[in-house]
């Protein structure tokens, strides 16, 4: 029997998983200090409704489905991202809906090659159905949140934001009417690939004269009509005290974003961050963002040290289980050891435990016990 993980798929233990744990936890304190509420939602649905419109069914990453059968024959898929699941749970919700989720989302990409690629990853998602006649409010407050967490997590980023609606007025400018999706799939890759290269494949729709245009400066862009929700979204941002930089070739890989979108990026690392954007849900004007766990782990600094309590039975488990139920009580994470010192302390060391308490014979009848200092290697004495 292989026991070991499938290529893609991988545990989380220890130190790791705590990191993750304390992450999701300041996430989450973030997203309900901005009003949103939690919502969770199955991870297996008709392969119809993942796939999405016609529209949706272009995007790459829908090639990347997973894909499966239950024993009814039906087609199923489990789901590669959350905001396709908002048409049904946004569905009769006083507007504005405002939730956030977070859970793990699933592609079935190649994971061989150098790099290794998840398939399977935890996403920190919030969106907002029904934004004002004035989005770039609800963009403003979600690019708040976002940077408010990320300086938590004490992550250098910038914002950087483009709009769909913009590139397309660029286009049609350039006389460009076929191939929209084409030329903005290949656009979209200029982070990842040569300009030389995306010149050259642009060339094929007579479409290349757009990456001088990206190169001009951001007044240039105020004569486009679409530039004004750029405007305004850096406006609502200085509220906030957050600052975006426009980057016009800004495309975002999705389909169904319309109008603003967003990408935050580091130095630290080459992928981005976390991005999102403006979009429809069944035809309500639609915001949000995606935050990937695995990434923001990577680039995250906290410490995780807590003060961590094993208290040892030397043959006093009903003394023992009485002290780590006062520990506890106080807020002290605590847990209890039934065995000799020796192994209590290697036990201690293994899964960090920073204070030790010995309870024996002596200490129960003094009413003291001994508290050893792992870091230090210290004891004092402690009365209850």
């Amino acid at each position: 029997m292989k026991t070991e993980s499938v290529k893609g798929f991988k545990d989380y233990t220890g130190e790791e998983a705590q990191k993750r744990a304390k992450i999701k936890e300041i996430i989450v304190g973030t997203f309900e200090k901005y009003g949103l509420e939690p919502a969770e939602t199955p991870v297996i649905e008709n392969e119809e409704f993942v796939k999405g419109s016609s529209e949706q069914a272009q995007d790459e990453v829908i090639s990347d489905i997973f894909k499966l059968k239950d024993k009814g024959k039906r087609d199923l898929a489990l789901r590669y991202e959350f905001t396709f699941q908002l048409k049904r749970i946004a569905k009769n919700k006083k507007l504005p809906y405002r939730r956030y989720q977070i859970g793990e989302v699933f592609r079935d990409e190649p994971s061989s090659g150098g790099k290794a690629r998840f398939r399977q990853f935890t996403q920190c998602d919030v969106d907002v159905v029904g934004i004002s006649n004035s989005g770039t409010r609800d963009e403003a407050e979600i690019l708040a949140l976002t940077n408010e967490i990320l300086e938590e997590l004490k992550i250098s980023n910038k914002i950087f934001v483009g709009n769909k609606k913009l590139l397309n007025e660029i286009l049609e400018e350039l006389k460009i009417k076929e191939n929209k999706e084409q030329i903005l799939k290949e656009i979209d890759k200029l982070d990842k690939l040569p300009e030389e290269q995306i010149k050259a494949n642009l060339k094929k729709f007579k479409a290349e004269k757009i990456l001088s245009i990206f190169k001009k400066p951001e007044s240039y862009f105020k004569k486009y009509k679409a530039y004004k929700e750029i405007e305004e979204l850096k406006k609502y941002c200085s509220y906030y005290n957050v600052r975006v930089f426009f980057q016009p070739s800004l495309v975002r890989g999705l389909s169904y974003y319309k109008g603003n979108v967003w990408e935050i990026k580091t130095s630290k690392l080459k992928e981005t961050i976390c991005g999102g954007g403006s979009y429809f849900v069944d035809g309500i004007q639609s915001t949000g963002i995606s935050f990937g766990l695995e990434r923001i782990s990577q680039l995250a600094k906290l410490k995780l040290q807590k003060e961590k309590f094993l208290v040892v039975s030397l043959g006093q488990d009903k003394e023992a289980i009485k002290l780590a139920q006062k520990l506890r009580k106080k807020g002290k994470n605590t847990s209890i050891f039934y065995g000799k010192p020796s192994k209590a302390l290697e036990f201690a060391n293994s899964y960090g435990y920073n204070k030790v308490i010995f309870v024996g014979d002596r200490e129960v009848k003094a009413k003291k016990f001994k508290v050893k200092d792992m870091a230090s290697g210290r004891t004092r004495q402690l009365k209850l």
